[in-house]
């Protein structure tokens, strides 16, 4: 599984990085983690509020710091 975080580095961006990092190793699912901090891509991808999360290229959240049961319900789907 590819995650990707958009965001420009904030606090938030971080912050769901590590939500995300951490569900996903507890459920044990193998994933990479990318963050991408570039405007343009974030624009490309359809993230136009930060923070962002993708699931095997498809954005799941945008706006807001997902919860522990966001993220589980994306990976179980």
């Amino acid at each position: 599984m590819k995650v990707t975080v958009y965001g420009p580095g904030c606090a938030r961006c971080n912050k769901t990085a590590e939500i995300v990092r951490d569900v996903l190793e507890a459920e044990g699912v193998a994933f990479t983690l990318e963050k991408v901090s570039d405007y343009a891509a974030m624009a490309a991808a359809g993230v136009m509020a930060t923070p962002g999360v993708a699931i095997d290229g498809k954005v799941v959240s945008t706006g807001k710091i997902p919860t522990v049961p966001e993220v589980k319900s994306w990976i179980k789907r």
